[in-house]
């Protein structure tokens, strides 16, 4: 049987004590591979380059590069990488707009390692990791926002594609919503592709605030 592939993290930060002591618990976890070290989205997306890297915690606020342009750095040059933002902002109009350009989920820097720990197991089978802070901020901008004129309306989805939205707004990964539904992980993964390009939803944080404006899923 073989082994799931080890996660390989970049801790992007400009503090030396808070980055060494979270790559000290990023290097307890069981999934966790390797993990590396950047002090600023400059250093950060260097190492990105080299491609041994699948996971990104990043700080919002750095020198030379601070945590937005990397952020959308990375969604353009490197979107198989996935962003976990870590920050000391609890603003939700900033958690929203790091969402809309691709961030998978936000942290507050006081969070138990008990979350951080889920939080990167969920980003890593699910796409996103939706905590309280998160789900605030979706619901305000569905609020404020309404339906996306720009997108697809619900009519657009078919009945399977919004079966399998609400499994993905559960936090199911690819594999489970193929087991409840009796099809394979691949063809899961056809119609998550599908409902992407449908919504123009860059991850599945993106599909779950589509499920949200269209009545699929609730707060």
């Amino acid at each position: 049987m073989n082994q799931p592939e080890k996660l390989n993290i970049l801790v992007t930060d400009d503090h030396t004590l808070f980055r060494r002591g979270t790559m000290m618990l990023l290097e307890s976890f069981d999934e966790v591979g390797s993990v590396g070290e950047a002090e600023n989205g400059k250093e950060a997306l260097e190492k990105l380059e080299e491609g041994s890297f699948n996971l990104l915690l990043l700080d919002l606020e750095m020198p030379v590069m601070d945590g937005w342009e990397t952020a959308k750095k990375t969604v353009s040059k490197y979107p198989e990488v996935k962003i976990i933002m870590i920050s000391m902002h609890d603003s939700l109009q900033i958690i929203s707009d790091l969402i809309e350009i691709g961030v998978h989920s936000y942290l507050l820097k006081n969070a138990d390692p008990d979350e951080v720990h889920k939080a990167i197991v969920s980003v890593t089978n699910n796409d996103f990791y939706y905590n309280q802070l998160v789900s605030k901020a979706l619901h305000k901008k569905v609020q404020k926002d309404g339906l996306d004129k720009g997108v697809a309306r619900r009519a657009d989805i078919s009945p399977r594609e919004i079966e399998i939205l609400q499994h993905i707004c559960q936090e199911l990964t690819m594999k489970e919503i193929g087991e409840k539904l009796f099809l394979s992980e691949q063809t899961v993964h056809t119609h998550r592709k599908n409902l992407m390009r449908k919504t123009k939803a860059k991850n599945a944080v993106g599909l779950v605030k589509f499920a949200f404006q269209n009545g699929i899923a609730a707060f």
